[in-house]
């Protein structure tokens, strides 16, 4: 992986996780399946923690279109509301990867 990836510090957080959770299952006596499940709910927490901030982004943008999309504000007032939609986005979301 890239070191100027901007996602590299995501898939570091979700490796971790992954081998977090397949060494504290080793260590159990729970059945193959039981492990199996508890290394799947590790990934999938490191995954909605890591791209929490897109859905929310996500979420803004979705109501600031609508809200555009209303015909309720004339050209200006919708650039200008988008153009600071976009400012407010946290750092994480601007990079245009998610992957």
């Amino acid at each position: 992986m890239q070191k100027n990836n901007p996602n590299t510090e995501r898939y570091i957080a979700i490796a971790r996780a992954c081998l977090k959770a397949i060494n504290d299952t080793a260590a159990n006596s729970g059945s193959r399946e039981e492990k199996i499940q508890a290394v799947y709910q590790a990934i999938d927490e490191a995954f909605q923690k890591e791209f929490a901030d897109y859905r929310q982004s996500i979420a803004i943008m979705a109501t600031v279109l609508e809200r555009i999309a209303s015909g309720e504000l004339d050209a200006d007032q919708a650039a200008s509301l988008a153009r600071k939609t976009v400012e407010q986005q946290p750092d994480n979301t601007k990079t245009g990867q998610m992957h």
